[in-house]
C-alpha cells in the first residue's frame, strides 16, 4: 500500500474534517480514506453508466412494457406474500 499526503491544508478544514471524522466514529485517516475510496467508487460507476448510454445495450420493450411487467410482478410477490391488495 501506498501513503498519500496533502500540503497546506489550512488548519480550520482540517479540524472541520477531523470534527466530521469524529462524529461518524473514525479516525481522520479513516474518514478521508473512505472519501477517496468513494470518490473513485462514483467516478467508476458513472464510467459505466456512460458506456451504457452511448452503447445498444438494454432492452427493445418501451416504458410502457416495463411498467406493465413490473406492475405484474409486484402484484404476484404481494399475493403471495399476503399483502392486501396484491392480487390487483
Amino acid at each position: 500500500m501506498v501513503a498519500l499526503q496533502i500540503r497546506d491544508v489550512p488548519e480550520d478544514l482540517r479540524d472541520r474534517l477531523a470534527a466530521i471524522a469524529e462524529e461518524r466514529g473514525q479516525s481522520l485517516q479513516a474518514y478521508l480514506f473512505d472519501l477517496v475510496r468513494d470518490e473513485v467508487r462514483r467516478r467508476d460507476n458513472l464510467a459505466v453508466l456512460e458506456r451504457f448510454s452511448r452503447s445498444a445495450y438494454g432492452t427493445r420493450l418501451g416504458e410502457g412494457d416495463v411498467t406493465d411487467v413490473l406492475r405484474t410482478a409486484r402484484a404476484e410477490r404481494d399475493a403471495q406474500l399476503g399483502v392486501p391488495g396484491g392480487d390487483e
